[in-house]
């Protein structure tokens, strides 16, 4: 459906047409006397909106289910009581579901211990090892460490007093042969014993690796477990009113892998929403959050304010007319009567001045020179006058400067 540019001068007291009044022409006679139909200047409100209609519509409601399945223990409510948000509304029996959280604890307790006792037994198979390697290894390779900086400070020595090649010769060879016996000693200490120290130590760090895969295990299992008794009891994820319960304590419940079943209803009465369908030409004018005025068929006496929640961004093609949906929400006071589905007049406010001096629009006109005037009545006299204009909507414009409270504007034929 097309929505039309909806424009609208709201006035405070009002703009008084005056009709049949007698002005007086000074270039005439009596017989050109004609009746001027004039308006007085009056505080107003003048308003540029949108607008549509549309039904009201829940704008938070949820169909809630138990994660899990099972037989229900309790229901805590009643079709139309009010609930807040977090208030338990029913829970299923959940003695088992608490015993295998409970084991689930025990097991979790009993890996962090095996982790602990895992890294204990890595910690004394790198120290065995340790002790291995020095044992039969570095008083030899302490001798050899020396033995290379004796070869190479006698070759240092040759070669800086200048002794015979020879001898340099001689001073290479010795210390070649010092590093290749530190080498042999580094790399070949490997006994039997170190060996196995070293075939415990990597015993040790797989066994480590696996506790800590059977701990994450165990605490995987524990959160399961605690999300299954958790998902036993359905809380108010809003506050809000029961609108339905589909169930009774003892009906047994299937598990969600298998089907989804709807325990309760809830549903927020204390905000709603309702969508209107804008034209293309309009469209642009219209903002994420603008206020909308809502007026209700059913209840003539009562204004809603809401605003602009969503702009649709993709458009539809309705009778060969271009629209794009708007979602308009707003909060609802206490006691309004005001119900699901009843049909809705909604303006959306794209622009507006409040308590502004204002004439009609047509008593507006331009000069020879262009600039804005208006004719006013003084004294039994019409004068021109150049004012400032601000806002209009096409019946009524603001008058920034250049008129006064009270003063009447002659309104043309």
């Amino acid at each position: 459906m097309k929505r039309w540019l909806k424009i609208s001068g709201l006035l405070l007291l009002g703009l008084v047409l005056l009709g049949g009044t007698i002005g007086c022409n000074p270039f005439a006679g009596d017989g050109d006397k004609a009746a001027q139909q004039l308006a007085k200047v009056e505080w107003g409100d003048v308003r540029i909106s949108v607008d549509g209609s549309g039904n009201i519509q829940l704008a938070n409601d949820v169909q809630l289910s138990f994660g899990v399945g099972g037989r229900i223990d309790r229901i805590y409510v009643e079709e139309g009581e009010i609930v807040g948000k977090g208030e338990v509304l029913a829970q299923l029996e959940t003695d088992d579901l608490e015993l295998a959280l409970t084991q689930a604890e025990v097991t979790l307790a009993g890996q962090q211990v095996a982790v602990t006792q895992a890294e204990l037994n890595l910690e004394q198979a790198e120290y065995n090892l340790d002790q291995a390697m020095e044992l039969y290894t570095w008083p030899e390779i302490e001798v050899a460490e020396a033995d290379v900086d004796d070869a190479e400070a006698f070759l240092e020595y040759a070669l800086d007093k200048g002794l015979s090649p020879t001898t340099i010769i001689y001073a290479q060879a010795r210390l070649d042969a010092a590093e290749a016996r530190l080498d042999a000693m580094i790399t070949d200490y490997d006994t039997e014993e170190v060996a196995l120290e070293k075939m415990k130590v990597g015993l040790a760090e797989q066994s480590l690796e696996l506790a800590k895969q059977t701990l994450e295990q165990a605490q995987q299992s524990l959160k399961y477990a605690e999300k299954q008794l958790k998902e036993a009891t359905i809380s108010a994820p809003f506050a809000g009113v029961i609108a339905d319960i589909y169930a009774d304590e003892g009906d047994v419940v299937l598990p969600p892998t298998l089907t989804t079943q709807s325990i309760i209803y809830l549903v927020d009465l204390s905000t709603m929403e309702l969508d209107l369908d804008v034209d293309e030409i309009d469209i642009p004018g219209v903002k994420v959050g603008q206020k909308a005025v809502i007026t209700v068929d059913a209840l003539p006496d009562v204004e809603f304010e809401g605003e602009v929640r969503t702009i649709s961004s993709v458009a539809r093609e309705e009778a060969g007319v271009v629209i794009y949906e708007v979602k308009i929400g707003f909060d609802v006071p206490e006691v309004t009567g005001l119900r699901v589905g009843m049909s809705a007049d909604v303006d959306i406010v794209m622009e507006e001045a409040s308590d502004v001096l204002l004439v009609p629009e047509r008593a507006i006109t331009e000069d020879s020179e262009g600039n804005t005037v208006v004719m006013v009545k003084v004294d039994d006299q019409t004068e021109e006058r150049k004012v400032f204009t601000g806002l209009g909507d096409g019946f009524y414009t603001e008058i920034v400067s250049g008129l006064s409270e009270g003063e009447s504007v002659v309104l043309p034929k």
